[in-house]
């Protein structure tokens, strides 16, 4: 079985890097992205700061996509098992903690990056009940949100109507929830492995794309594309999530330790993914020719009315936990500093 397999290879390079640090206690840090990736980069930054501040006593053993396996099922079952106690989980932890999907809603979130990053990892959000418990009734505890960047979407047309986008076979990840919203857009969502998207996507077997911009740089996937589109309907999220059984075992200081770390991983990863998708996109104008557009505020306000009933297909599909986690993340979204979120606009 290909979960037993990743579990033997995640328990060969455990005994690796307990061979060189055989007094600290090792983290085993799951990713779904690979080298090159900001989940890669924060991941760096993550292990810098545990293993300094707790004074060598804790050593970080990154494993990006690839080192562990390529479904992230596998990944999941790892991370519920405690194979591997920490790691990334986005989209596709929908099959996991459907409740996760409340991350892949369109047009909720501020504009201001940095703001959804600490919406997201206010104790108001992230510590609330209806959150924290649609992790731990699955053996999992939330221990932040990252946002990577606004996730863009590639074709080989325009886009700036719904129009544009009907029938369009464009990737999501598996998510009930992404697909809902595609389909209401009048896409028609399918799903590939990300490892055999370049090729999808140069075959024609899927004509559309969304990822992040450093992604879609860092996999190529703008090579094989002609037309970049920034509608800024959401960010891409990678949830920061923990094994319960792990994460309560730890000792009270290395709990507060943990929590102290990423509190400042909040600007950190900001400051990572604000560089990342900066510096991708400045390559991939220099390598490439593809055509960059940014919809108008008018031509992003005819997919922001079509995705606003899909809040209601969320809460159908997870029930009242997730109509609760949703009510608290909007009342953050409305008291926040910023009077131009896309969330004022559909609540106007």
């Amino acid at each position: 079985m290909q979960i037993r397999n990743v579990m033997t290879s995640v328990f060969a390079l455990s005994m690796m890097g307990a061979a060189s640090s055989a007094l600290a206690d090792t983290w085993r840090f799951g990713l779904e992205e690979t080298e090159g990736s900001v989940q890669y980069a924060y991941a760096e930054a993550f292990k810098d700061l545990i293993e300094k501040n707790s004074d060598g006593d804790v050593t970080v053993q990154i494993l990006p996509y690839g080192v562990w396996g390529s479904n992230y099922d596998a990944l999941y079952d790892a991370l519920q098992s405690g194979a591997i106690p920490i790691s990334f989980g986005s989209g596709f932890l929908g099959g996991t903690v459907p409740e996760s999907q409340l991350m892949s809603l369109n047009y909720v979130m501020p504009n201001d990056q940095l703001e959804t990053a600490e919406i997201l990892n206010s104790d108001a959000f992230m510590q609330s009940d209806a959150w924290q418990q649609s992790f731990r009734e699955r053996g999992l505890v939330p221990l932040a949100a990252v946002p990577e960047g606004s996730q863009v979407w590639t074709a080989n047309k325009e886009i700036r109507t719904p129009e544009d986008m009907k029938g369009l076979q464009i990737r999501v990840m598996d998510n009930s929830l992404l697909r809902a919203t595609y389909q209401a857009y009048g896409a028609a969502p399918i799903t590939i492995a990300y490892g055999e998207l370049y090729s999808a996507l140069q075959q024609g077997q899927a004509e559309g794309n969304i990822q992040p911009v450093f992604a879609h740089e860092n996999m190529g996937f703008y090579e094989v594309q002609d037309d970049m589109i920034f509608a800024e309907q959401a960010q891409f999220i990678g949830n920061l999530i923990a094994n319960q059984d792990w994460y309560e075992g730890l000792p009270d200081d290395q709990q507060e330790m943990l929590q102290s770390t990423l509190h400042e991983m909040v600007q950190k990863g900001h400051d990572i993914q604000t560089q990342f998708n900066a510096e991708r996109l400045e390559t991939i104008k220099e390598k490439s020719d593809i055509n960059i557009i940014h919809l108008s505020e008018e031509e992003r306000s005819r997919f922001r009315e079509l995705a606003r009933p899909i809040r209601q297909v969320y809460v159908d599909m997870v029930g009242e936990r997730g109509q609760k986690a949703l009510d608290i993340l909007l009342k953050q979204v409305e008291e926040s500093k910023s009077g131009s979120s896309d969330s004022d606009h559909q609540n106007s």
